[in-house]
């Protein structure tokens, strides 16, 4: 996880509004891709796979950092179902 300055990340985040849906989601993030090649001045593989491998750390980062607790309370609540 790229760990950013707090100021940068309080502009990164003052302009955007609460996203309700899974639909709205998905333009989000669509439209910062975009925004990133946008702003790089070419679409090209190289382009592309850095856009694509920022989604897969930014999965990862997602699951480690939420899913990873929620499973491992679940499995505490309702005991391991592997063993």
């Amino acid at each position: 996880m790229p760990y950013i300055k707090q100021r940068d990340r309080d502009e990164l985040l003052e302009s955007r509004r609460r996203i309700e849906t899974a639909g709205e989601l998905n333009y989000a993030i669509t439209t910062l891709c975009i925004d990133y090649l946008d702003l790089h001045g070419t679409i090209s593989y190289d382009a592309i796979n850095t856009v694509v491998g920022v989604l897969e750390c930014a999965k990862q980062e997602f699951y480690r950092r939420v899913a990873v607790p929620y499973e491992d309370k679940k499995m505490e609540e309702n005991g391991d179902v592997y063993w």
